[in-house]
């Protein structure tokens, strides 16, 4: 039997949420949490370690965290590894990514993990590991894994060649060289092509172009000392009782709120509705993730022209590229009737 290390985050671990984010990186014996799931698919190999770091860890130690797990992963024998499942949980996937992308270049063993293909991770890493499309959130856990398990037991039976668009995971940009069944020839392939694209019937091109949202940039504020400026933030930061119900993450929602007249942000009046990051901070002192305070000083050096009566706030957290746009061009209209010149937008 084949032997498996499994990677995942304090949260999955048991350990705890976003108040043990920063647990440093630690192995154990073993299955626990998702290993569950995934023993349950695989075949062809035993869990026999799980490796367990805190997702801020990982994002702000990036190093440390990798050579301390390099150092676990020397000591024992694996054949494969597994990371996550990472859902839609952001800094989760960049982990996952960051930590197969090492496995594979230092021990040349394959890694597996799965992410929603809202997960900025996708996009990171998908050409250094095998990525899954997977759900948005544990619900989705037992289908992911399988995944994961079934591509991880080919793997370890000595296949060899996968290809993207009948394995189902994201494509890596790698290319093999195969022989058609069909015998058809490029040029032959290209003009039937054309003849369907040319009747307006459907065709599968073979060089796909991957669709690219690009926004333009705006043009520069030419006299700050002038201008309306207008906070934006996807720090979570709302009154105390949250009177628009903003999630704490994969957010569908967003508030306006006044600061006329105000020239801070008060503990206790508002907060943080945010499960992304630890909210002591932000909690005993909202300036830190809406800048009214220093804003107003800018404003009384006339350094900018105005600030806007009125602070926009959402949850970044697990929300989607669609959602995040669809809020956006919600707010729009509120700040061009405000003639707001140009945005500060805040994260965590």
């Amino acid at each position: 039997m084949k032997k498996a290390v499994l990677y995942i985050n304090q949260f999955f671990a048991g350990i705890g949420g976003e108040e043990k984010a920063d647990h440093a990186p630690e192995i154990r014996e073993g299955v626990m949490g998702p290993g569950l799931a995934l023993k349950a698919s695989l075949k062809n190999a035993e869990i026999t370690h799980t490796i367990i770091c805190g997702d801020n860890f990982m994002g702000s130690n990036t190093e440390e965290a990798i050579e301390i797990i390099g150092g676990f992963l020397e000591d024992i024998e694996f054949d494969i590894f597994f990371a996550g499942p990472a859902f839609q949980a952001g800094r989760y996937g960049v982990a996952c990514g960051t930590i197969c992308k090492y496995v594979e270049e230092k021990f040349g063993v394959s890694t597996i993990t799965s992410m929603n293909d809202e997960n900025p991770g996708v996009e990171m890493f998908k050409k250094d590991t095998y990525i899954f499309p997977g759900g948005k959130s544990a619900a989705a856990m037992r289908q992911d894994t399988k995944k994961m398990a079934a591509l991880g037991d080919r793997i370890l039976a000595g296949e060899k060649r996968f290809l993207a668009e009948e394995e189902g995971f994201f494509p890596r940009g790698i290319r093999h060289q195969v022989w058609r069944e069909d015998g058809l020839i490029a040029a032959d392939r290209a003009v039937d092509m054309l003849i369907k694209k040319m009747a307006g019937e459907e065709f599968v091109s073979e060089l796909p172009i991957p669709k690219l949202d690009r926004v333009p940039i705006a043009p520069p504020v030419m006299d700050l000392s002038k201008a309306t400026i207008a906070i934006v933030t996807s720090g979570g930061i709302v009154p105390i009782d949250n009177p628009d119900k903003i999630q704490s993450s994969s957010a569908t929602r967003w508030g306006r709120y006044s600061i006329a007249g105000l020239d801070r942000l008060e503990s206790g009046v508002y907060k943080t509705i945010h499960g992304g990051y630890d909210p002591t901070v932000a909690d005993a002192n909202p300036n830190v993730v809406v800048p009214l305070d220093v804003l107003r000083v800018y404003e009384k050096e006339g350094k900018i022209g105005k600030l806007h009566d009125y602070f926009y706030a959402t949850v970044g957290t697990g929300t989607s590229e669609a959602e995040a746009s669809k809020m956006a061009g919600e707010m729009i209209p509120f700040l061009k009737e405000a003639g707001v010149d140009a945005i500060i937008q805040v994260s965590t």
